[in-house]
């Protein structure tokens, strides 16, 4: 494609890179992904994907944007305080790039719309805050082949691993095989998080979505990183496709979504 000179002066940094250039940059134009959640995690996301020209970002939030949300939720400010928290992404992305288009799912994601909103899209990033739907996530993204990039933070700790079933790596049941006993562990808004802690995160999940769509570097597929921010310390841990696992190995036991329908009954 040819780009503007906006364009040029705007990614100058990137296609300075040898890695991206000018065809990767197009790449990042042509990409399509979606993010999860528009809160801790999905707010730097969003905003890092769309400064850097992702061409397409889908989000999913049912939640209206709160004063208790502005600790840590950095697209989102106090003049927003009641809009969708889509319509306020949204905005934010107005305001870095008018390069890339937001599509805005205000809906809680289910079992029965979750194919069909990721069917329009390259990568799916997982911020969501909850056990269901990380789960839900990682086994439509199976049935689908898509690329998932999940994170999660709690306290002062986060995790980040990329899912690739599809091209011979683990999925999300692989390193955890079902959902914790509801109350066994809190929620951020039981225990808390450090606001800080999710944009570092987030700002990891940004960088490995913009690696799958760019093929460069070393996949988080097979690894999971876990930081721990009072010690200032990350370290990264194998992970295996499971030969029992109940979705991706020979041996599954899940064909389909129906076990979602299920619990959300």
């Amino acid at each position: 494609m040819d780009f503007t000179e906006d364009q040029i002066h705007r990614y100058a940094r990137h296609i300075l890179l040898q890695e991206v250039g000018g065809v990767g940059q197009e790449k990042l134009l042509n990409a399509k992904v979606l993010v999860i959640g528009a809160g801790g995690l999905g707010s730097p996301v969003i905003l890092y994907l769309a400064a850097a020209g992702v061409g397409t970002i889908g989000v999913i939030d049912d939640d209206a944007v709160d004063l208790s949300n502005l600790q840590r939720q950095i697209a989102h400010t106090t003049d927003r305080i009641g809009a969708p928290k889509t319509t306020s992404a949204r905005d934010a992305v107005a305001a870095i790039n008018p390069d890339v288009t937001i599509i805005e799912h205000q809906t809680r994601l289910t079992a029965k719309n979750v194919m069909e909103l990721i069917s329009g899209y390259d990568v799916i990033a997982d911020g969501s805050d909850n056990f269901p739907t990380r789960f839900l996530v990682n086994d439509a993204c199976f049935f689908a082949k898509k690329t998932l990039v999940s994170a999660a933070v709690l306290r002062f700790d986060g995790q980040l691993s990329t899912y690739k079933p599809h091209d011979r790596g683990p999925c999300y049941r692989c390193l955890y095989s079902e959902p914790p006993p509801d109350g066994q562990i809190p929620t951020c808004q039981e225990a808390g998080v450090l606001g800080a802690v999710a944009g570092v995160m987030g700002t990891l999940q940004a960088t490995e979505i913009l690696k799958e769509i760019l093929n460069i570097g070393e996949s988080m597929s097979g690894r999971l990183l876990i930081y721990d921010a009072l010690s200032a310390a990350m370290r990264t841990v194998k992970i295996n496709p499971d030969p029992a696992c109940s979705l991706c190995s020979d041996a599954a036991t899940l064909k389909d979504l129906r076990a979602h329908e299920t619990a959300a009954s």
